[in-house]
């Protein structure tokens, strides 16, 4: 009976090994009706992210079974910013051309959830949207807050990794495949409260590198923005009409309604903003915040000090310092106790200079030590 059952699996096994064999020869036959990939095109475009072809010909008479072309990211590194939107730029080809016996200045339709690949502009100062090409060129974003590119007229998945296809994504501190520690969250609200003495107040700080920025005034009063640069350099700007506009390099959109303000900047920050509000009237006014704030100051561990003596064995420890990132220096400790998440890492002690000393010092030298580690001495 033992010996049946083993012919049994002996013959199931030699039976798939000639499956997966016919199998891996059909793909061969198969690979062996294409010609060769051949080289990749140029890219699409020559930063923000483009879109690079590569083609093969189908050397049978039959059909060829999967695709005669493939594609990849390229190009992946960020625009200046005076290069615009590359959908804007697209839309605005069309401005000296004639619509219907008339020019109009174009500006781009996005992330429209029925065809996102499609180049749909809108004329400035009316309500006219029309589809100017039915494909946007490879490499012009799905949507504005995404990665996806279109290709062909097709909306591609594109990970944080920029590879097509790739399900990788960025945390809320724009970390790619993070884990969400490098920021926290900060959320509030602020109420106005009028005075006679003063026309405006501040709302929040928002301090250079924070990301997804969401303020929403509600009453009478209007939001309006300071900026610092790391170099010193201050401006102010007021928001008075609705639109996406660069205030130091930070795409900036303010919608403006009657009765609220809503502003948002998806970052990261490069600069430090300080929101403010314009007192407008009687009434009070509430405004509601959100954005995640980078920890830029984090505890970072020391080099041993130096050992407690210089002979017969002595004692040193690590200590902990707080650290700047942006400024790679070191600053006072109370910058890091700011942040709840930093969790000051423990000194270490350790034995050293554990040769005996010579006999004829009949002593060991006990070196300065830091008081705060007070150590046994001899």
């Amino acid at each position: 009976m033992e010996r049946c059952r083993w012919t049994t699996a002996g013959t199931l096994l030699l039976a798939s090994l000639i499956l997966s064999s016919r199998t891996a020869r059909s793909e061969e036959d198969q690979d062996s009706l294409w010609d060769a990939w051949g080289s990749w095109s140029e890219c699409s475009r020559t930063c923000g992210g483009g879109a690079s072809y590569s083609l093969r010909r189908c050397l049978s008479s039959k059909t060829c079974e999967g695709r005669n072309i493939r594609y990849r990211t390229c190009s992946n590194v960020d625009c200046p910013p005076e290069a615009g939107d590359f959908r804007a730029q697209q839309c605005s080809a069309h401005n000296d051309v004639k619509y219907q016996g008339q020019l109009y200045e174009w500006l781009p339709v996005s992330n429209d959830p029925d065809n996102p690949c499609s180049l749909k502009c809108q004329a400035r100062g009316t309500a006219l949207v029309v589809e100017l090409a039915p494909k946007v060129l490879d490499g012009t974003r799905c949507y504005t807050e995404s990665l996806d590119m279109c290709i062909s007229g097709l909306c591609q998945i594109v990970g944080c990794d920029h590879q097509l296809g790739s399900a990788v994504k960025e945390d809320n501190c724009g970390v790619c495949s993070g884990d969400g520690s490098t920021c926290r969250l900060v959320r509030g609200q602020y109420k106005s409260q009028l005075s006679a003495s003063k026309l405006d107040d501040t709302v929040v700080a928002i301090p250079y590198g924070s990301r997804q920025v969401r303020l929403v005034l509600k009453g009478p009063d209007h939001l309006y923005l300071e900026t610092k640069t790391l170099q010193g350099v201050k401006s102010e700007n007021n928001l008075s009409n609705t639109g996406s506009f660069l205030v130091e390099n930070s795409s900036i959109d303010f919608q403006k309604f009657p009765d609220k303000e809503i502003l948002r900047i998806s970052g990261p920050l490069t600069a430090d903003f300080t929101i403010k509000i314009h007192y407008a009237g009687a009434a009070d006014s509430s405004v509601q915040f959100i954005f995640y704030q980078p920890i830029i100051h984090r505890w970072r561990e020391t080099d041993f000090f130096p050992c407690s003596a210089s002979c017969g064995g002595g004692y040193q420890l690590t200590s902990a310092e707080c650290f700047d990132l942006r400024s790679n220096r070191v600053v006072a400790d109370q910058y890091c106790h700011y942040y709840p998440e930093n969790i000051k890492p423990k000194p270490k002690l350790q034995e050293c200079n554990l040769d005996p000393c010579p006999a004829s010092d009949g002593y060991k030298q006990i070196m300065p030590y830091d008081l705060y580690h007070p150590l046994p001495r001899y």
